[in-house]
């Protein structure tokens, strides 16, 4: 049975980051009450999808799900277990940006059940947060910390930026070391990239060449690798195998169910046949839609050689890479189709392969976009 996960979509935001091409949208107030009634009326609507299945793991992404009250994110979660079949392991994740933090409600997320929270952070050093458009400076964000630590939460993530307007490598290095002075056991550590449609795009700030890069990520790597922690995928760092399971079933092709305005969602039926859902883009349209019939949900068949691109597009973020066995079994394709795609990648130095699976080489690692883009379907 392929893995279920469910990811939630709370889409307002104090203000909007000028890199940032998430459905997010600036507001100073929000009808809290109404979203949640919409979110519990699509939650049993979306049941029906995952009958006979198991929900792994809940995200909680945004926009700034801090920005809804305990009560709200208890409300939610109570429907969720009542409406769906859950593990009894489950993984429940929810994002908190430093200027929503408060001591108080990080208490309640956690009674509520909530047992992860992941922190946009970004940077310590103000003069890059300010760059980048950020709303908390550095203060903020060490109390954020400090306040998920006092109210029991013992997974956490880190979520930090390199390569910033302007930023230098000491920088970028001493972002990681305050980062590590509160011993997360997850880090998210990823390049700023200038998203198409953002004001970024349109107007791109003066970010640090490709040499200064890859000097960053390399520093980084052995400054996270030489305090214990892993790196299993390519942005994603952890100690003593504390993965984010609700991504990492992202990038090994399981399915989750997307509710909330925007959310994007991936499903398979009965017959191995794969879609990509989304749900209407725009808050107010969202739940205009939901109060009145149900929710606008578009519906994208993905054809073989969409699957098998999509696959290998999140599996070779993997440092474990892709196993013949999931890929077959998630695509429903033979290994076998796979022959002429690799053999450019084979004479690239791109891949390692054995018996059991495909992996990116070290030359793979640094080059992933150019190798991923060898399983495109032809002509795309």
């Amino acid at each position: 049975m392929i893995p279920l996960s469910l990811y939630v979509h709370f889409p307002w935001c104090v203000s909007h980051c000028p890199y940032c091409d998430f459905n997010a949208h600036a507001a100073s107030t929000f009808d809290e009450s109404r979203y949640i009634d919409c979110l519990v009326q699509e939650f049993r609507r979306a049941a029906g999808e995952a009958q006979g299945r198991t929900i792994e793991s809940v995200f909680f992404g945004g926009g700034t799900p801090s920005r809804f009250s305990p009560t709200a994110i208890g409300r939610v979660l109570n429907v969720i277990r009542t409406e769906f079949d859950c593990s009894s392991s489950l993984e429940v994740t929810l994002e908190a940006n430093p200027q929503s933090a408060d001591r108080e409600n990080f208490t309640g997320y956690r009674e509520a059940g909530v047992n992860r929270l992941s922190i946009g952070v970004q940077s310590f050093d103000d003069h890059c947060l300010r760059r980048i458009g950020r709303a908390h400076g550095r203060e903020d964000a060490c109390a954020a910390i400090d306040f998920a630590r006092q109210a029991g939460f013992s997974r956490f993530n880190l979520d930090l930026m390199y390569g910033l307007p302007n930023q230098q490598i000491d920088q970028a290095r001493a972002d990681l070391e305050k980062a590590l002075e509160f011993e997360p056991e997850h880090l998210s550590w990823y390049q700023l990239t200038l998203e198409p449609g953002t004001p970024f795009a349109a107007k791109p700030p003066p970010l640090p060449d490709g040499d200064h890069l890859w000097e960053m990520y390399v520093e980084g790597a052995g400054i996270l690798e030489r305090a214990g922690y892993a790196q299993y995928e390519v942005s994603a760092w952890c100690r003593d195998g504390a993965v984010c399971r609700h991504n990492v079933n992202y990038w090994e092709y399981g399915d989750y169910l997307g509710v909330g305005a925007g959310a994007h969602g991936k499903l398979t039926d009965a017959a191995g046949e794969v879609f990509r859902t989304v749900q209407a883009y725009s808050p107010d349209d969202w739940m205009g839609a939901v109060e009145r019939e149900g929710p606008e949900i578009e519906r994208r068949h993905r054809g073989a050689d969409n699957r098998i691109f999509e696959f290998m597009l999140g599996a070779l973020r993997l440092k474990a890479g892709a196993a013949w066995v999931l890929f077959e079994a998630r695509t429903g394709q033979s290994r076998k189709v796979l022959d002429g795609m690799l053999e450019k990648a084979r004479a690239l130095g791109l891949v390692t392969e054995s018996s059991q699976g495909l992996r990116a080489s070290a030359q793979g690692w640094r080059y992933l976009d150019d190798l991923c883009e060898l399983f495109l379907p032809i002509g795309a």
